[in-house]
């Protein structure tokens, strides 16, 4: 049933936020639903029978840019795909985790994201689980150097398993940093974004950060630490049981993981059937994130679902 909706958009400023260059961010909006957009002066009307969920998402655009953020085509289309899902795009995009030294916000850009987020903030220990691109490490990162930031830990600790599409740190050159580093380099590289060079180098020479291989944290107790455990799909049931007893009192743990990229000698992951294990302990959360919370270049959310497809038709054969 067709319908007619209009809004007023309060003042000049957010109205040349909301359209974008030449109306762009409009057009996005409008090739999403069966609606037609109009605009006048600082009135917007909508018509058609999708016109009241377009509608719905323009109104959350305008939240957005109340709240001091700023739109791009990206951003419109997530919007448009929250409120698809019945979501709010203006709780989502507007939630800042910290700001970098460049003066660049870390925010979430999905539902998903916002929901690892909340859990990381409301528990002892968070698994991150999804495919590539969904911004599990960055995000956890970035939740260690907040709460670094508010004292709330006096260090942060991050660590992988030393297992790459079925190499070992054995057959690579150089002493135990140099052939640690490749593992670690994401996490060096989302540290460096959140902090920058000078001040990264600083916090490793006082040793408020520190990098390790899984196998160091055998027989340590970490107190007061941002712990992160990175790339969880390749530790060995053992290897998990003893990175998750390491745990001590203020210190809080994020592991990241996605299971279809498992690297481990015989396919025995410490993280496949985790959540039957831990599923009801208090202060434990899983977190899993999907293709649509990729926030990477869009053909790589279609080369996830592309592999997801062609896994479950593999799995309909075997059985």
């Amino acid at each position: 049933m067709a319908s007619t909706v209009k809004i007023r958009i309060p003042d000049n400023h957010l109205m040349v936020g909301l359209l974008g260059e030449r109306d762009e961010f409009l057009r996005v909006v409008e090739d999403a639903f069966d609606a037609t957009v109009h605009v006048r002066g600082n009135e917007i009307t909508l018509d058609g029978p999708e016109a009241d969920e377009a509608a719905q998402v323009i109104e959350e655009l305008v939240l957005v840019l109340q709240r001091g953020e700023s739109l791009e085509q990206a951003v419109v289309r997530r919007s448009i795909d929250m409120v698809r899902e019945d979501e709010r795009p203006s709780e989502v995009l507007t939630d800042r985790v910290l700001t970098t030294y460049r003066g660049k916000p870390v925010r979430p850009k999905t539902s998903g994201q916002k929901r690892y987020l909340d859990a990381i903030r409301a528990n002892t220990v968070t698994f991150g689980v999804g495919p590539a691109g969904t911004g599990k490490s960055w995000l956890a990162v970035a939740s260690a150097v907040r709460a670094l930031q508010n004292k709330e830990v006096e260090r942060i600790l991050l660590t992988r398993p030393a297992v790459e599409a079925g190499e070992r740190l054995g057959y690579l050159p150089g002493d135990l940093m140099s052939k640690v580093d490749p593992y670690l380099r994401p996490l060096y590289d989302a540290l460096h974004d959140m902090v920058g060079a000078e001040a990264m180098a600083k916090l490793f020479e006082r040793g408020v950060v520190e990098v390790a291989p899984l196998a160091f944290m055998r027989g340590r107790t970490l107190n007061d630490s941002f712990i992160i455990l990175d790339e969880a799909q390749n530790t060995t049931p053992q290897q998990m049981m003893m990175f998750l007893t390491r745990i001590g009192f203020g210190s809080q743990a994020v592991v990241t993981g996605d299971r279809t990229q498992v690297d481990v000698a015989g396919g025995r992951s410490g993280l496949v059937g985790l959540e039957h294990i831990l599923g009801d302990i208090d202060g434990v959360d899983f977190v899993h994130l999907r293709s649509s919370d990729v926030v990477r270049h869009r053909i790589v959310q279609e080369i996830v679902d592309a592999y997801a497809r062609h896994q479950a038709k593999q799995t309909e054969r075997d059985h």
